[in-house]
């Protein structure tokens, strides 16, 4: 049986093929609703190269056994399936120059399913449904990237990143990687779980108040992205873990830059729209002023730690992320559940606003604050259109096909979450523009709900 799918890329030949090649393209390239795990890699994608996946989720999970030949330097490469689920499985990537500005992205893959021809008419028609998703979702992403790069002319950076395991940092550095960036993660740990391409670690740790600064210096650009978590029990302990991870950090990496000899240019720090507390329907951007409580004071308290940094004349730039969105984690993978058991629906009277924004939007975000040298201060990387809470469930439910009619009324959410994180985190008001992102020109990859919703599930083929 076979599959194919073909784009136009709006760069070079050579600069497509290039991307291939490089750390985190792997896992750049991966569908955010498919779970995949790189179990052994051993080398890239020259002939002989291997790679050995866990492919879906617990006891339904199968290994593949993927070796790499027919590699042609600049023009194709092709994946073997050595061990699987499949009788045979070979994948084509092919890179066309169409002319000196374009080049045509080819996906062609052959396979043979265990139980041969008496399997095709069913499984062979689903199967080619799950490639039509993943490789629109792929071509889109490489397109997407390989467009952001282009922007900035391929300008390379150096560029440390904290939390470069973490839910945002490891798409981020994928996504700089392939672009050809080189980048250090800071690490807390012994540095075994290092981000693909990431060299150099450096160490360092906020309880401690200990950094490797000499690691630091020269490197083009620090992004601050390592913070204790927001949700969970809020007991006095974890308070103070909530922020002092984010004051105390922030202030200890922004010392240690403007100390350096050889500075970086940019330090772009993870905030929050938290920052702006429960306003209601009152519209916000980078101008509001901020909230009361005890997440406002944080995020206030975080971004003033960066004053050393801008008073070294080091670019700052405070990334307000809001309600991030992908089925990886935060918000909306634990909303699957109980949506796809029909018990979804909103929470409270379903009037509060969210901003929220796709994961792949942050990481364009971040990456366009890094670059663009005319950003600077606070900016909100929310999607251009947030929702009430209520329209968000209905979303969810019709992409899902599910009824979202069940709300969870507020002392239950209160009793769920606790009081103070309930009305802080969970039912607080917040309609926030980007209005900087957008003065700036970024485009946003997933700026309508009911698209992204469709497309970040794999439940319909990217535009």
């Amino acid at each position: 049986m076979h599959f194919e799918r073909r784009s136009d890329i709006p760069v070079p030949a050579s600069e497509l093929y290039a991307w291939h090649t490089r750390p985190g393209a792997f896992e750049r390239l991966v569908p955010p609703w498919q779970d995949v795990r790189v179990l052994r890699r051993e080398g890239s994608i020259h002939d002989g190269d291997r790679i050995d996946l866990r492919v879906g989720p617990g006891l339904g999970a199968t290994t593949w056994k993927i070796e790499h030949r027919g590699h042609r330097t600049g023009e194709a490469f092709e994946d073997h399936l050595l061990s699987g689920p499949f009788r045979s499985f070979r994948h084509r990537h092919l890179f066309e120059s169409i002319d000196a500005e374009r080049s045509r992205l080819i996906d062609a893959i052959d396979f043979e399913l265990p139980a041969g021809w008496l399997s095709e008419p069913v499984a062979g028609w689903w199967i080619r449904q799950q490639l039509g998703r993943a490789f629109a979702w792929r071509h889109a992403i490489t397109r997407d990237d390989l467009s952001a790069h282009a922007r900035f002319g391929g300008a390379r950076m150096s560029v440390a990143v904290s939390g470069s395991t973490g839910l945002i940092g490891r798409s981020l550095c994928a996504m700089l990687t392939t672009g050809g960036h080189a980048v250090h993660p800071l690490v807390r740990h012994d540095g075994k779980r290092l981000v693909p391409g990431g060299i150099d670690p450096v160490r360092w740790s906020w309880e401690h108040q200990q950094i490797e600064s000499n690691r630091l210096d020269g490197l083009d650009a620090v992004v601050h992205l390592a913070a204790e978590p927001i949700l969970g029990n809020w007991t006095p302990e974890k308070k103070r873990l909530i922020r002092e991870s984010r004051v105390m950090g922030t202030r200890l990496i922004s010392e240690t830059l403007a100390r350096l000899r050889r500075k970086p240019s940019v330090l772009v720090v993870a905030s929050a729209i938290g920052i702006y507390g429960d306003r209601g329907d009152e519209v916000l951007d980078e101008t509001s002023s901020a909230g009361e409580g005890f997440l406002p004071e944080v995020a206030a308290g975080w971004e003033s730690a960066t004053r050393p940094a801008e008073d070294a004349g080091i670019r700052v730039v405070h990334a307000r992320i809001g309600l991030v969105m992908t089925p990886r984690g935060a918000a909306l993978a634990q909303m699957l559940l109980p949506f796809r058991m029909g018990a979804g629906g909103p929470l409270g009277d379903g009037r509060a606003w969210w901003s929220w924004v796709e994961l792949e939007d942050v990481v364009g975000a971040l990456h366009h604050a890094l670059m663009d040298e005319a950003i600077r201060g606070a900016v909100n990387v929310v999607s251009p259109e947030p929702v009430r809470q209520g329209d968000f469930a209905r979303s969810l439910g019709r992409a899902l096909w599910r009824p979202s009619f069940v709300p969870t009324p507020r002392f239950m959410v209160r009793l769920a979450f606790g009081r103070e994180l309930a009305d802080a985190a969970l039912l607080g008001s917040q309609r926030v523009l980007p209005e900087k992102l957008t003065a700036a020109g970024y485009r946003f990859r997933q700026p309508d709900l009911s698209a992204m919703l469709r497309t970040s599930l794999g439940i319909e083929e990217t535009a």
